[in-house]
C-alpha cells in the first residue's frame, strides 16, 4: 500500500491487515491443482474474448485482456487500490473536516477496520472480477486486469464436482463480457467513472444527513418497506441530488449485468454443457441467510443481484420490440435506460422511438 496520508479519513493499512484476518486462508491455495489455474485462465480468457466478440460485435480497443490468478489477500490489495481511487472525491472532503488528533486517528482506524472487514468477507466469495478503474501513477501492466480468485474457484469446483475446464471458461465469459462493454464501447468507461465521481462529490458529510437518513429509514419501515432494499446504506444516506445520480448508475449496472448474463449464455452455447448447473448453483449460493443476508442488504449486494434479472428482462423486451435493437444502447450515454426504464422497458422504447428520427 502507498504511504498513509494522515489526513485520509480511512486507515488503509489497517483495512488491509483486518481483511487478511477476516478472509482466512483457503487450504486449496496450497493444492497441486492451483498450478493449473493460470494456464487455463490464460487460454479460456483469450477464447472467451473471441466468443464474446462474435456474439456482440464488441472488440476491446485496449488489446487482449491481461489475466491474473490471485489469492484472497491479492484480491483485497487490488480492490483497496481501486477503493482509494473511487472514493477520493469523498475522502478528500471528509479528511479536511476530520482534522488531526486522537479522536480523528481513532475514527480513521475504525473506518479502516470496517472497510477491511467488508473486503475480507467479500474475498471469500468472489470468483472473478474485471477491474475497470484507472489509477494514476500506476504501471500500465497493473491496469485493465481480469482477476480470478484461485482458492475460491478451486473450492467451488471441489464442493460441487464441477468440470474444471468448463467452469473456468464459463467464468471467463462473464468477466470478458464486462471488459468488452467497458473497452469495446469508447465512451462507456469514462461515462461510468464520471457517474461515480458525481455521486461521491454530491455526498454531504454533514452528520445531520445521517439523522435525516435514519428518519427516512424509520418511515419506510413503518410503511412496510425494508429501507435497505434499494441499494444498501449508500442509497439510504444519499440526498436528492445524489439519489438521482445513483439511479443512473443503477440503471446502467442493471443493463450491463443483464447483458453480461445473456451474452455469456449465448456465447458459451455448445461449449459448456454444464452451464445451466453452474448458473443454478451460483444463484443458490447468492441466496444468503441470517447475518450474511443482512450484510448483503447493507452493502447493496441484494440490489445488485436483482440487477441481473431486471437487466435480462429489459433486454428481452428490447429484442422483441419491432424496430429496436441492443445496438441502440451503445450509441451514447443518453441512450442508456434509467432505473425506472429498466423496470418498465416500454418507457425506454417510447423515448427511443421519439428520438430515433433525430439520431438518424
Amino acid at each position: 500500500m502507498p504511504i498513509a496520508d494522515p489526513r485520509d479519513p480511512v486507515a488503509w493499512d489497517v483495512a488491509e491487515r483486518v481483511a487478511a484476518r477476516v478472509s482466512r486462508r483457503e487450504p486449496l491455495a496450497e493444492s497441486y491443482l492451483y498450478a493449473s489455474l493460470a494456464p487455463d485462465f490464460a487460454e479460456f480468457t483469450a477464447e472467451a474474448e473471441e466468443l464474446v466478440a462474435q456474439e456482440t460485435g464488441l472488440r476491446s480497443l485496449a488489446g487482449p485482456a491481461r489475466v491474473r490468478v490471485t489469492d484472497r489477500p491479492g484480491w483485497v490489495h487490488a480492490n483497496l487500490k481501486s477503493f482509494r481511487r473511487m472514493l477520493r472525491p469523498l475522502t478528500e472532503r471528509l479528511g479536511d473536516r476530520m482534522g488531526t488528533g486522537r479522536m480523528a486517528d481513532a475514527g480513521r482506524t475504525v473506518a479502516g477496520a470496517e472497510v477491511g472487514a467488508l473486503l475480507g468477507w467479500m474475498s471469500t466469495r468472489v470468483l472473478g472480477q474485471y477491474d475497470l478503474l484507472i489509477i494514476e501513477n500506476e504501471e500500465p501492466d497493473e491496469q485493465d486486469i481480469v482477476y480470478y480468485v484461485g482458492p475460491n474457484v478451486l473450492a467451488l469446483e471441489k464442493r460441487y464436482a464441477f468440470p474444471p475446464r468448463e467452469f473456468r471458461l464459463w467464468l471467463a465469459l462473464h468477466e470478458v463480457t464486462h471488459r468488452a462493454q467497458f473497452t469495446g464501447i469508447p465512451w462507456m468507461r469514462p461515462h461510468f467513472l464520471s457517474l461515480l465521481d458525481s455521486s461521491l462529490a454530491a455526498f454531504d458529510p454533514d452528520p445531520k444527513r445521517f439523522v435525516d437518513a435514519l428518519r427516512r429509514a424509520v418511515d419506510a419501515a413503518r410503511a412496510g418497506h425494508n429501507p435497505l432494499d434499494e441499494g444498501g446504506l449508500v442509497t439510504l444516506l444519499a440526498g436528492p441530488e445524489q439519489r438521482a445520480v445513483l439511479q443512473r448508475i443503477q440503471g446502467l449496472m442493471s443493463l450491463l449485468e443483464g447483458h453480461g448474463d445473456v451474452v455469456m449464455g449465448r456465447a458459451g452455447a455448445g461449449r459448456i454443457p454444464s452451464a445451466e448447473r453452474f448458473h443454478q448453483v451460483l444463484h443458490d449460493r447468492r441466496q444468503a441467510g441470517g447475518a450474511a443476508r443482512l450484510l448483503q442488504k447493507m452493502i447493496g449486494l441484494e440490489a445488485k443481484l436483482r440487477q441481473y434479472k431486471e437487466g435480462e428482462e429489459f433486454l428481452e423486451a428490447v429484442e422483441n420490440a419491432p424496430g429496436a435493437s441492443v445496438e441502440l444502447l451503445w450509441r451514447g450515454p443518453e441512450w442508456i435506460p434509467t432505473l425506472p426504464e429498466i423496470k418498465a422497458p416500454e418507457l425506454w422504447l417510447s423515448r427511443v422511438a421519439s428520438a430515433e428520427p433525430a439520431a438518424s
